[in-house]
This record gives structure tokens, sequence and C-alpha cells, in this order.
């Protein structure tokens, strides 16, 4: 039962974070400030999520093949690959390297 109280938890409060973010005024909104740190915010979280999935077991930080694979990608992106692209070389590279044993 405890489970479905950290769920409902959960429910009730990304609902007020969803009405919070309806309650805020439109000028607020408008200001340079927020909407440099509304663009570059999704970014910084998404790259602090991969380092930390990439760079990390738990407490410990860790270079196994993911990091090859995300190497891969970045190559890949830097090349201007299409995205279908990128994601193939990231998880080829990284099967590759676990198959050989270094990851």
């Amino acid at each position: 039962m405890n489970v479905w109280i950290a769920i409902g938890v959960t429910v009730l409060g990304c609902y007020a974070v969803k009405l919070a973010g309806l309650l805020v005024p439109e000028g607020a909104l408008e200001r340079p400030v927020v909407k440099r740190l509304a663009a570059l915010l999704p970014v910084a979280l998404l790259a602090a999520l991969t380092a930390q999935q990439t760079f990390a077991d738990g407490q410990t930080p860790v270079l196994d093949a993911r990091a090859a694979g995300l190497a891969a990608a970045a190559l890949a992106l830097v090349l201007r690959a299409p995205f279908l692209l990128v994601v193939a070389a990231a998880v080829l590279v990284t099967a590759g390297v676990r198959a050989m044993g270094a990851g």
C-alpha cells in the first residue's frame, strides 16, 4: 500500500507543478532572462543526465564501453550525421567494445 501512497503523492505533486506553471503571469515569462533560462535549462539537464549515466555506476565513477559509445555519438554529431546514424554509431561502438571485453 505504501507504493500507492507514493504514486498518489507524485501525481498530486506533478499536478501542482503544472498548475503553478499555468498561474505564472505572462509578463514574467516574456522577460529575456526567463526566455534564455527556458531555452538552456533542458540542454543542461540532459547533459547532466547523460554524464551521470555514462560515467557513473551508482556512487562510483567509471570509464567503460558507454564512454566509447558517447564519443562515437559525439563524433557523428560533429560530422553532422542524421540522428538515427548517431544513435546507431553509439550502439555499435558500445556493443563492440563490450564484445571485446573492455566494458
